[in-house]
């Protein structure tokens, strides 16, 4: 306890007003989703004016990269909303349907906005007869900032935290009660930093290296199948320090385990990463014999 880490005093709003009885702010959480679209975008328009990094050329011009943000702002809000509602807390959102749109009180879900996504890349995809699996591994490039700067706010919003530990970088997450002491505090992983690293550095790093160095955007489909296995892998790995959602957990089961596998099991979110690594697997060896 002693070596622990205290919480930085981050106020979760940037800066906020009150004009007529309303409460305007701009918060981390918000700007991390600002911030990592534009950025995405960026990234997009800058692979689309890099003609030697495709096999014959670009999947579309970069003007088209402004179309295809809007399509997926919608995804990601839309699916990562109605993900988390789905698949977290279903019970207390269909008692409580006008709570469903307050997304500014945190609450989105990777998988639910990653599902969003795919939806949105086909449909925009089919809308302008662009070659589906080029625009994939597009916004695939574009992704892991966006996990990196979403995994930050978690951390300073607080939420997302993870379970307890003794090691000397725990951290001590205000509300974050420790089932097994007394103390009002609990010293736990930070598992959103350790997401930031995996999902957002590292996986990023690995698919830049390919985009530029193994001329990975010659084969269409193989960078989209590096984020499935890359993200599945490193969701799966961090699922072994976060604290489960609440709704999961009880004395007889405090790590949460959705599936039990004898004295161990699978969460919630491995469950939902499975079938990313499967579909990961079978993409990258399907973009080499397409080819």
């Amino acid at each position: 306890m002693l070596l622990a880490l205290p919480f930085p005093n981050i106020d979760p709003e940037i800066f906020a007003i009150d004009i007529f009885g309303f409460h305007l702010a701009l918060r981390w959480y918000a700007l991390a989703y600002i911030g990592g679209l534009l950025i995405g975008w960026r990234i997009i328009v800058h692979l689309m004016k890099r003609e030697t990094l495709w096999k014959s050329s670009p999947p579309m011009a970069p003007i088209k990269a402004e179309d295809l943000l809007t399509w997926l702002i919608l995804g990601v809000v839309l699916g990562g909303r109605f993900g988390f509602v789905l698949f977290y807390q279903s019970e207390y959102y269909f008692a409580n349907p006008g709570e469903i749109l307050k997304v500014w009180q945190g609450g989105m879900s990777f998988h639910g906005g990653f599902a969003g996504v795919i939806v949105a890349t086909i449909l925009y995809s089919w809308r302008y007869k662009l070659p589906l699996w080029s625009v994939a591994d597009a916004i695939a490039v574009a992704s892991p900032v966006g996990l990196l700067l979403g995994r930050i706010a978690n951390f300073i919003r607080p939420e997302l935290w993870g379970r307890p530990t003794t090691v000397p970088w725990g951290v001590e997450f205000p509300g974050a009660d420790c089932p097994d002491t007394w103390l009002s505090i609990c010293t736990r992983h930070p598992s959103q930093l350790y997401e930031a690293g995996l999902e957002g550095i590292v996986l990023g790093l690995v698919i830049w290296w390919l985009v530029v160095r193994g001329r990975a955007l010659f084969f269409p489909g193989r960078i989209t199948g590096v984020f499935f296995l890359g993200y599945g892998l490193a969701r799966m790995f961090v699922e072994m320090f976060r604290q489960a959602d609440a709704q999961f957990v009880s004395l007889d089961n405090p790590f949460g385990y959705v599936l039990h596998i004898g004295n161990a099991g699978l969460t919630q979110g491995q469950i939902l990463s499975l079938p990313m690594v499967l579909i990961g697997i079978a993409l990258i060896f399907w973009s080499r014999r397409n080819t």
